[in-house]
């Protein structure tokens, strides 16, 4: 996403967080079946021996590829990424990447952390995040000012929901704050597009060790993600590379047995 696709998507927010305020009200989110459901920890599946540290996300189309997969059913996608991933990723854009809130609701079923992937910017969204089941917000940095972050962790944090704030560059650690849980590294470029993981092996070592680190984009092969776990990431967030295929349940079940062999063989 380049800066310009980000402007016009957080324009697009704004008009869509105004529109939904008016049909449904924060009472009614509260009233919601899931808002009462105590809420799973991504962190402490991050640190699950048992798992594979891979955060899973469902993703029909982006800006920058268009449509990825408009097939896939989330229900069987979700169901097989929860047998070995420490957590699920849900986008629930609409415009831009093809989610709704009923892909959320739907993956809701699996007994794993769920993130909400979207674009939060008012503390509505965090609420409605709670209602539709989920456990996780994101926080885009490059989006935010640091006293916004602020504001949005506590509200998450105030409804049980961790937070993932995203950073891509040096300038941005500077939103890390007492609130936030984890830190994820974009390290798709979000002028140029461009993927490189050099960026998150350099913001590692400034990224304080009590908040897991987690990776984000162009992680594809099992070796990086060996790499990115030695440099002392503890999640990985992949969603294009299953999503691409015909069948993502079962490109994500090779890809797990592959990544377990290679671990095992280190």
């Amino acid at each position: 996403m380049s800066m310009n696709i980000l402007d016009t998507i957080i324009a697009q927010k704004q008009k869509e967080v105004a529109e939904r305020k008016a049909v449904t009200s924060l009472a009614q989110l509260e009233k919601q079946p899931f808002f009462a459901r105590p809420t799973l920890s991504l962190c402490h599946f991050l640190s699950d021996e048992t798992r594979t540290g891979i955060i899973a996300e469902f993703k029909r189309k982006s800006p920058s590829k268009g449509i990825i997969n408009d097939k896939a059913d989330v229900l069987a996608v979700t169901s097989a990424y929860a047998t070995a991933a420490s957590g699920l990723s849900v986008l629930t854009d609409t415009q831009f990447f093809g989610g709704v809130t009923a892909d959320l609701e739907a993956a809701r079923v699996n007994q794993v952390p769920i993130l909400r992937k979207d674009f939060m910017i008012d503390e509505y969204q965090v609420y409605e995040a709670k209602a539709m089941g989920a456990d996780v917000i994101l926080l885009i940095a490059a989006c935010l000012t640091p006293a916004e972050v602020r504001d949005l962790a506590a509200c998450a944090k105030g409804l049980g929901l961790e937070v993932l704030l995203e950073i891509h560059n040096e300038a941005e650690l500077e939103h890390i704050t007492g609130l936030v849980d984890m830190v994820g590294v974009n390290n798709r470029n979000l002028k140029t597009f461009e993927v490189d993981i050099r960026t998150s092996l350099q913001l590692i070592e400034q990224i304080p060790h009590t908040k897991p680190a987690v990776a984000e984009s162009g992680i594809s092969d099992v070796d990086t993600i060996v790499t990115l776990q030695q440099a002392g990431f503890k999640g990985f967030l992949i969603g294009e590379n299953f999503m691409k295929q015909a069948n993502p349940s079962i490109a994500f079940t090779d890809f797990v047995n592959q990544l377990k062999a290679k671990q095992h063989a280190h």
